[in-house]
């Protein structure tokens, strides 16, 4: 499937617009745009909601018909419980994570342990743990760890333009992770030249125009044939004013719906 994630309502979510978008009101627009997917990634207001409030939210998907998957940062097994116990209420089958999380800075030996001691309750829920791609953890490093654990119930997030930062490649990436693939964020990125020649800004870019190599990413990952959701995402800088930043995030997400579309 393809879907939304709240990255793809960065701004729209935020405090610098008059009336931040709320979780129902995204899962709503994910809806109008005819899309039956919405992932709840990295949202913090999702930690801090009453158990009302998420009986409220997940009863506002199912009204919708929308499959809700969900992502977090980290690996530690109590928070990953926790992530387990918000699928179950959300009915979700995939959640994502990284092995970072802004107060954990696991070796790959300590995450290791701590995966293999969460992943037996995942398993046993049918929920797949999707590690995602990202600069602070060498791409094959992740592949490695994934491919240690060797369980059904693990895998790779991928978001090749993340890794760059670490000066891997995009299409390297996807060529290591694509088997062990679990779910795909998409998003354009490309460099601009700073002003006066100093330097380049890496950010995103709407989808097709950029330096993203999707052909090849869907070549290597076959996302169709094995059941692999795709999440659009979004690297859009504010564009001056909440109005104009807005419309231009809604107006890069029907550019890339209308282009992932075109690919089924």
């Amino acid at each position: 499937m393809i879907g939304l994630g709240t990255y793809a309502f960065f701004w729209q979510h935020s405090d610098r617009v008059d009336e931040p978008l709320s979780l129902i009101g995204a899962l709503q627009a994910t809806r109008d745009q005819d899309v039956g997917l919405f992932q709840i990634c990295d949202y913090a207001p999702l930690l801090v909601m009453s158990a009302a409030e998420i009986a409220d939210a997940a009863a506002a998907a199912r009204d919708l018909g929308l499959v809700i998957e969900l992502g977090t940062k980290g690996v530690d097994p109590g928070h990953l419980e926790a992530f387990l116990r918000l699928a179950d209420a959300f009915g979700a089958a995939l959640v994502r994570s990284m092995l970072y999380a802004p107060e954990s800075r696991p070796s790959l030996e300590q995450a290791e342990r701590m995966l293999r001691t969460a992943l037996p309750a995942y398993e046993a829920s049918g929920v797949t743990l999707a590690l995602e791609t990202y600069e602070q953890v060498a791409t094959d490093d992740l592949a490695g760890l994934v491919e240690r654990i060797d369980s059904e119930h693990l895998g790779i997030c991928l978001d090749p333009g993340n890794v760059v930062a670490r000066l891997e490649t995009p299409r390297a990436a996807v060529e290591r992770c694509a088997p062990l693939t679990k779910n795909v964020h998409v998003k354009d990125f490309a460099f601009a030249r700073q002003d006066g020649w100093v330097g380049f800004t890496y950010s995103g870019a709407p989808m097709g125009t950029g330096l993203h190599d999707y052909p090849h990413l869907l070549s290597a990952v076959r996302p169709d044939e094995r059941g692999i959701n795709q999440i659009v995402e979004h690297w859009l800088p504010w564009q001056g004013d909440p109005e104009t930043t807005v419309t231009t995030e809604r107006e890069w997400t029907r550019i890339t719906l209308e282009y992932l579309r075109s690919t089924i």
